[in-house]
């Protein structure tokens, strides 16, 4: 029995080991893929924002209503064909999302000096990495703010189409403050529950799904990034 016993201790150990080490691998390849997209995504508006002939082109004409809204119809289509694209194909999807989404965002440049662009980007990566950190370690069960940080969510956007209307100072205030808290959520809670879910089908083996979910992972916490920096420029950025 103390034979079986210490077997049994041994054989845990080694799969938690093993389940550990396969975690940290995977987190690794969240992070580097989404690193990867914000490179992208940097580099496009940065190329596109600069230029004051491109600029003119997109946002001079009806074009900017495709530019605008393509990333927002690529990522919808994402979530649906996620399951039929192989890992290479989706991960060639997630780089051309992030380049359009650079696309869409070529407009800050000409609207923010770039000092404040980079300022905000920095304080915006140190929130990040520092809320993705509590995420990832803390042992408080944060699934219970999922609804709620989704109702919130809800709610952010149909104030947004609002305010396009009304165009009100306070309201697009009220909107950013809200904005950055119901991100700086997401990013704790998203970065929990791709830890949780890979903890969940480790023992699946599903080499396939696990490279589908670290795309999905880096997807959910690249938008978290975006939105909580694009709030944040709001306060922090000086217009030209």
């Amino acid at each position: 029995m103390a034979d079986y016993q210490t077997i049994r201790t041994a054989g845990v150990g080694a799969r938690s080991a093993q389940i550990d080490a396969g975690l940290r691998a995977h987190m690794n390849k969240v992070y580097g893929l989404m690193s990867v997209g914000m490179l992208l995504t940097a580099g496009v508006a940065w190329a596109v924002g600069t230029n004051e002939a491109m600029l003119s082109a997109i946002y001079g004409t009806p074009l900017k209503w495709v530019v605008m809204f393509l990333p927002l119809v690529m990522v919808f289509a994402f979530g649906a064909l996620i399951n039929r694209l192989s890992a290479p194909a989706a991960q060639l999807f997630f780089y051309v999302y992030a380049a359009a989404m650079g696309l869409s965002l070529a407009y800050i440049f000409a609207i923010f000096t770039g000092v404040s662009i980079a300022t905000t980007f920095l304080t915006t990566s140190i929130a990040f990495a520092g809320l993705s950190l509590y995420g990832y370690t803390t042992k408080r069960d944060l699934s219970g703010f999922g609804t709620f940080l989704m109702m919130g969510l809800i709610g952010l956007l149909v104030a947004s189409v609002v305010n396009i209307f009304i165009a009100s100072s306070a309201l697009q205030f009220a909107i950013s403050v809200i904005g950055v808290l119901i991100f700086a959520g997401l990013t704790a809670y998203d970065t929990q529950n791709i830890k949780n879910t890979y903890i969940q089908h480790a023992a699946m083996g599903d080499k396939e799904w696990m490279a589908k979910s670290a795309i999905m992972g880096a997807l959910s916490l690249y938008l978290d990034f975006i939105n909580m920096f694009m709030f944040l420029l709001q306060f922090m950025g000086n217009r030209e």
